[in-house]
């Protein structure tokens, strides 16, 4: 129900059950469907209860909602000692509408690093290759981009240690090119010398 207001509260019986697990176990807690500011203010108040204030609180964009009140959320979960955003792009895709995804996720990418908040970026990165063995060339693209976030998750699969060699290969290749937003006018790859391309070409100078 994308377009409802759903007045419930953020965490349920069940969730301050299980917070009281993750207080004990856990380094980090995913707060998944986040709609309001209201809903982070709840989670850490539980965990200042739980006194697991250490915990690193994790906000994950899925609706448009969350979307639009991004700015607000942020601003809540900077009170927090330690925060990430991730967009999981397939609900998020399916929220605002596929041909909107990229404009979405590059807006959150743009406010998160101004709140110097890191963020997670999932949903499908190399799907084919962890599960298939074989990435399309969409992918390799698509995977490439991960070095404007601060972190990539994978879905598991029977190839997901090829995978995370061929993921690591290329944000290594790809950070000399690109930090976050930044360009970092590295030297091209292809140091060809003008000789070279007259040979190549039989081109004669003029």
């Amino acid at each position: 129900m994308p377009d409802s207001e759903l007045d419930l509260p953020a965490l349920g019986a069940a969730d301050i059950e299980a917070l009281a697990f993750v207080a004990r176990h856990a380094d980090l807690v995913a707060m998944s469907f986040v709609q309001r500011p209201r809903d982070i203010e709840e989670l850490i108040a539980a965990l200042d209860r739980l006194d697991a204030s250490h915990l690193g609180v994790v906000l994950k964009i899925e609706t448009q909602k969350a979307f639009r009140r991004l700015p607000g959320l942020l601003l809540a979960v900077m009170r927090h000692s330690t925060a990430a955003v991730m967009f999981a792009r397939g609900d998020l895709g399916v929220a605002v509408g596929f041909e909107r995804l990229a404009e979405v996720q590059e807006e959150i990418l743009w406010l998160c690093e101004a709140a110097h908040i890191p963020v997670i970026r999932a949903t499908q990165v190399l799907e084919s290759l962890a599960k298939g063995g074989m990435p399309s060339r969409a992918e390799v693209t698509d995977a490439a981009m991960g070095t404007r976030a601060e972190s990539v998750i994978l879905n598991k699969g029977p190839h997901i240690v090829q995978t995370l060699t061929f993921l690591g290969d290329a944000l290594r290749r790809m950070e000399a090119h690109h930090e976050k937003k930044t360009a970092m006018l590295r030297r091209l790859s292809i140091p060809e010398s003008a000789a070279d391309q007259r040979r190549d070409y039989r081109l004669t100078p003029i």
